[in-house]
C-alpha cells in the first residue's frame, strides 16, 4: 500500500501495544503491511519496541495475547 500521510499519521499514533495487536490479530493480506506502508510499519514498530524497553514489550506481548477470542 502506497504510504499516505494518512496511513503514516495513523502508524505514528499507535502506540507499541496497539501495534502489536494489530501485527498479530490482521487477516492475511492485510494493505497497511504491504509495500511502502508495511516496511514503514515494521520499521515504526520495532523502534517504538526499543523505546518501550524489554520489559515493557513483555508486559504488552502477555496483554496482546495469542488468542483472539480470549
Amino acid at each position: 500500500m502506497k504510504l499516505t500521510e494518512e496511513i503514516k499519521a495513523r502508524i505514528d499514533g499507535m502506540s507499541y501495544r496497539d501495534m502489536l495487536a494489530l501485527w498479530r490479530f490482521a487477516p492475511a493480506g492485510e494493505p497497511i503491511f504491504q509495500d511502502e506502508s508495511g516496511q514503514y510499519y515494521s520499521k515504526v514498530m520495532f523502534e517504538k519496541r526499543g523505546h518501550v524497553g524489554p520489559a515493557e514489550a513483555v508486559a504488552a506481548s502477555k496483554s496482546v495475547g495469542w488468542d483472539k477470542g480470549g
